[in-house]
């Protein structure tokens, strides 16, 4: 029986990998004598002065190559960019979205992943109950960190209850090996009204406390309620005094927490504080934006990147039209940050539409989730402008396809008008909003947002 192989979908010109003469369609077999499972085995197994790799080639020919690499890169892109297949989630989470989708849309937005290997490509959050003891041990050989964990509560038959997996409870004990082992970790809450909020919110900080300096954050976030919920388990949205609740128990902590270790730690969402009707906190409280995937201090630094952009820019007389569409939940921070462009550059005029989720419900407040047909709607025989800017986070990664399969084309079609997408940084929303061309954009190093 032969060896299963990774198939080498592109070879980098003037690279090693080229020198040897492997071509696309080559298979790499092992490396060392290790079989290969996926691209965490590679990487490590290839970070070595000198290897034997173990090539098989299009026409079945076995090669084995002695390569003196010196750590560089060999220059290989693989056909499966994982190396292996990806995992699905085994729970069955009472406050999974994908649950809440309405039937008939593409196929790649009913997948669930739970894969750990992903936390570490792109900063997934995974449950650990997908995790073998291998994994586990792989992880603390190859020392990959951080690992980024939905933990929602420590509470083990609330856990069970929560993700409905009888081992879900028994899996947080694999956070005891990591911090053991020194990996680093962030870990997620997802707070769901009457589950695991209150007295067990208070025991998840206190529990996930214990793993610091290891667990270096904590995230907690709003439950996600659509309209697509028949038959599911019955949750609430967060109101106004869930809020103010969350958010005191949470800066309670922060305050605690600073004392003993330095930094805050547990970071309440930027919705939790629009929802209790409260100012962003401080800049300094985010401890560097660790969780600013969570949209945990994305608003405040927003603010900061729009203000630091317009110092830098001089006069400019030029007169435009424009409009903003968001969601509800951002649109009177985009509106202020607007108000400030036009306060400097009086003849911009900005028009900020907040879109209400129709598609999803009303209750989903953010940009990301917002359609192709919802902004159609809303914007029919608005004043636009001549540009209209749409955030990146309401297109599919890297093509300009809305969640109902709406492209950007379509919209401007319908609306006539141009449609800018725009990254969402602070200085890319201010070159946005004065209508700088892309090649007069200096590089921009700063964090890079995924929702405005």
């Amino acid at each position: 029986m032969s060896k299963r192989g990774h198939v080498i979908k592109a070879v980098d010109t003037g690279s090693i990998a080229e020198e040897l003469e492997l071509e696309p369609g080559d298979e790499v077999l092992s490396i060392d004598g290790h079989e290969l499972e996926d691209i965490f085995d590679y990487e490590y197994y290839v970070n070595s002065e000198s290897i034997l790799m173990t090539v098989r080639k299009k026409n079945g020919e076995e090669w084995e190559l002695e390569i003196e690499n010196q750590y560089e890169d060999l220059g290989l892109t693989f056909e499966n960019g994982l190396m292996s297949e990806y995992r699905t989630c085994r729970n069955n989470c009472i406050f999974c979205f994908i649950d809440q989708m309405p039937p008939g849309m593409r196929d790649t937005l009913y997948f669930k992943d739970d894969d750990s290997r992903l936390s570490f490509l792109q900063g997934n959050y995974v449950t650990l109950t997908n995790m073998s003891e291998h994994d586990i041990e792989r992880i603390i050989e190859f020392k990959l960190a951080p690992i980024n964990i939905s933990v929602h509560t420590t509470n083990p038959e609330l856990r069970c209850k929560m993700l409905h997996n009888r081992f879900a409870g028994e899996a947080l004990e694999k956070i005891d090996r990591l911090y053991e082992a020194g990996i680093s970790m962030n870990g997620q809450i997802v707070l769901c009204k009457g589950v695991n909020d209150k007295e067990e919110l208070e025991r998840t900080i206190r529990d996930l406390s214990k793993y610091l300096p290891y667990m270096e954050s904590v995230s907690v976030v709003p439950v996600g309620v659509s309209k697509f919920r028949d038959g599911l388990f019955p949750l609430s949205p967060v109101t106004k005094e869930d809020a103010i609740s969350v958010l005191e128990i949470v800066e309670r902590w922060q305050k605690t927490l600073y004392k003993e270790h330095g930094c805050h730690f547990i970071h309440a969402s930027d919705e939790f504080y629009i929802l209790a009707e409260r100012s962003m906190p401080e800049e300094t409280r985010y401890d560097g934006y660790i969780q600013l995937e969570n949209g945990v201090g994305m608003l405040r630094l927003l603010e900061t990147e729009v203000k630091e952009a317009l110092k830098e820019e001089g006069e400019d007389d030029s007169a435009e039209e424009i409009s903003i569409a968001t969601g509800t939940l951002a649109a009177p921070f985009i509106e202020n940050h607007a108000r400030m462009v036009c306060d400097q550059f009086p003849g911009r005029t900005v028009h900020v539409y907040p879109i209400v989720n129709h598609f999803f419900g009303e209750q989903i407040t953010v940009a990301g989730l917002i359609t192709g047909q919802d902004l159609i709607a809303q914007l029919k025989g608005k004043p636009l402008g001549r540009r209209l800017l749409l955030p990146e986070c309401m297109f599919r990664s890297g093509e300009e396809v809305f969640l109902d399969d709406l492209t950007r084309q379509d919209v401007q079609n319908a609306l006539q008008v141009q449609v800018d997408i725009v990254k969402s940084s602070g200085q890319d929303f201010v070159y946005a909003v004065l209508g700088y061309a892309e090649e007069k954009k200096p590089s921009y190093d700063g964090y890079e947002l995924k929702e405005i």
